[in-house]
Parts: C-alpha cells; structure tokens; sequence
C-alpha cells in the first residue's frame, strides 16, 4: 500500500454532504464534457475513484468507465449508486494496482494525485496510468498550483475557505513539499466545529511534466479549468492532458 491515507466510514459517509458544490451541474457539466471527448468510444479509468462523483455520471453518458479506489468505505459509498457490472471498482492503490484490459482515457481529479505523499509514489502513478492506456490513450489529471506565492516570509499558512460553515487553511512544508489542510466544518445550530486535516505532497506542473517524460508519455494539452480557459502564471489550477504515443 503507498501512503495515502486511507478515508474512514464517517468521512467516507459524510463526504457527497460536503461536496455538493463540487457535484452541482455547474461543476459537472463541463468536467463530463471534457472527459467523453477524450474517451471517445473507449473505456475510462478513473484512480481514486471515491464516491463516484466523477466516474458515475461519467458512465450515465454512456462511456464504459472502471475504477480504483484504496478506500473500501469509499467504494461502498458508490456502490448505492452503481453496481459492479455497471462500474467495476478495484480496491487499491493508484500506484501499483491494475485492472484488465486497455483504455483510452485514464484521469485522476480534484487534487487527488497529491494524495501520494512522496516523489516516487506519484512517479509510479504516470507509471500506471501508461501502463493502462492504449496507444494515442490520454492520461489527465486536475489539480491547484500550489499558492506559495501569498507566503511572504515567515509565514506558513494560506486560507481557502473562509464561510458560515467552514474554515480551511493549508500549511506548508517547503522543504518536504507537504502541505496539510485543515479544516474547521460547523456542526448543527450550536456552535459546535469538527476538525479534521489531511496531509498532501504538492506538485509544479513542471515536475509532473518530467514524471510524464519518465513514464513514456507527452504533454498535449494544459489549461486552467474544464471549460477549456488558457492556462497563465495566475491560474489557480490547471486540468493537464498527457498522450502516450501510438
């Protein structure tokens, strides 16, 4: 097992609760879009698959998706909404487990890659997502560009949500490239918060363009959202696009 950290019952339970904004049609609509175009008429792989956020209603478009998925309370979650003949699911990691057959889209989303906490880890995963492709196959990833830029110095932490239910800020360790998100989520009418955090290893578009190169597969596309906009120095994130060649 790499060293992800596994998702619990209660997280895993409480998880479509929390992303409701992430699951809107808002959000959806162009991420579907861009995915079945890559996938044509082929099958998809998703790593990390979840609660099926993504991959579910992927496969209500009608493409023929899989996926993987290290935690098992994740994976039951989805499986109230598809069942393993509609949406085969392994349990493992994203890294080092495969799955039969080959795919013409491979993609990993919302920040997900950072979720393998070391260089090697996240190298076998370009290694994996290549190993599964066809050949002309796409490997994509979304992720946020880490915002070191709002550290001035002696600072170590940047929020990203500052709201009635919620308060999140991200620390960072610049030597290790470990951030941790913590998060602060209002319970109930009185008061009450429950704290949780997780640990990530962030990535430049740049180092993921070599651990790309490393695994046999080259840069075809990098934008700043699922709506196609260009990607600049003040995107916040980039969705990146990875062809293995024919």
């Amino acid at each position: 097992m790499t060293s992800s950290e596994l998702w619990t019952r209660a997280t895993a339970d409480r998880y479509d609760a929390e992303e409701t904004e992430m699951s809107s049609a808002a959000v959806l609509g162009p991420t579907l879009d861009f995915l079945a175009e890559l996938a044509g008429d082929g099958p998809a792989l998703e790593f990390a698959i979840g609660t099926g956020r993504v991959g579910v209603p992927l496969r209500e478009r009608g493409v023929q998706v899989a996926g993987i998925e290290l935690s098992e309370h994740m994976a039951a979650v989805l499986r109230r909404k598809a069942d393993e003949l509609t949406l085969p699911v392994a349990i493992g990691d994203m890294a080092t487990t495969v799955v039969p057959g080959e795919f013409t889209l491979v993609y990993l989303v919302y920040n997900t890659i950072t979720n393998l906490l070391t260089q090697d880890e996240q190298v076998e995963c370009f290694r994996n997502a290549a190993r599964h492709l066809t050949p002309g196959g796409r490997f994509v990833i979304e992720l946020g560009v880490p915002p070191l830029r709002f550290l001035p110095p002696g600072q170590v932490a940047v929020p990203f949500d500052v709201s009635e239910q919620h308060l999140g800020f991200d620390t960072f360790d610049l030597v290790e490239q470990i951030l941790v998100s913590h998060h602060f989520t209002r319970e109930g009418d009185d008061g009450r918060y429950r704290r949780s955090n997780s640990r990530h290893r962030y990535a430049w578009p740049a180092e993921l363009d070599l651990m790309a190169r490393i695994a046999g597969l080259e840069l075809e596309r990098r934008v700043a959202d699922w709506d196609g906009s260009p990607f600049t120095q003040d995107s916040a994130k980039h969705v990146s696009v990875w062809r293995k060649p024919s």
